[in-house]
């Protein structure tokens, strides 16, 4: 067996359906591969804006075969995504910005509930079809995540604050430094550089690169 594990960061935003699939991949993963697999929660609104890139359905035909394609992926993750015909107008009429805050808050001060935090917002989005960007939604959500009232509406007060701003627009930053321009961002650290995989359909060749 090949010495030290290999850092895998996957830069991912609630909002994004593919982030789900990867989240629930690498999670299953990390169990088999030798990986020290981190979360990193990032904000795709700024990814979006700084590379220029536009909605993948901004294009009706590619709308339409993004909606199969994501059903097709969660039957064969056996992921509870979702899909619905207003997809689409979800996502655009929907700030990830709060939720983002908060599960960076909650990397801040306790990042044991991070990765149940992050699946019950993807659940209450993409399985639920319900908000996450009103404060009693958040609350809503990280109730079912196993937070007690007190720690969610402490973590809920600290995202107006300058140090959780200030996180979550560095993860994002050092997720376009490694060539993002959309999400699931997945880096794995082998071989002395950082190696890119964008979405969810790319971790065969992301294990075949780091060896797996």
């Amino acid at each position: 067996a090949r010495m030290g594990r290999t850092l895998v960061e996957l830069y991912y935003d609630v909002i994004s359906p593919y982030s789900w699939l990867a989240f629930e991949v690498l999670c299953r993963y990390r169990h088999i591969w030798n990986i020290d697999l981190r979360f990193r929660p990032a904000f795709l609104g700024g990814i979006m804006q700084q590379t220029g890139n536009k909605p993948p359905a901004m294009l009706p035909k590619r709308g339409e075969y993004l909606l199969k394609d994501m059903k097709r992926m969660a039957k064969y993750y056996q992921v509870p995504l979702r899909t619905s015909a207003d997809d689409f107008q979800r996502i655009i009429g929907t700030s990830s910005l709060a939720a983002m805050r908060f599960i960076t808050a909650m990397d801040m001060t306790n990042p044991q509930y991070l990765e149940p935090l992050s699946r019950e917002f993807w659940m209450r989005f993409w399985s639920q079809h319900e908000d996450i960007s009103q404060p009693e939604n958040i609350l809503a959500v990280a109730r079912q995540a196993g937070l007690s009232a007190e720690l969610s509406q402490k973590t809920l007060e600290m995202i107006s604050s300058p140090t959780v701003k200030d996180r979550l627009k560095e993860t994002t930053a050092e997720a376009l430094k490694h060539g993002a321009f959309g999400m699931p961002a997945v880096v794995a650290h082998y071989d002395g550089k950082p190696h890119l995989f964008f979405g969810s359909d790319r971790l065969e060749l992301l294990g075949s690169v780091i060896g797996e």
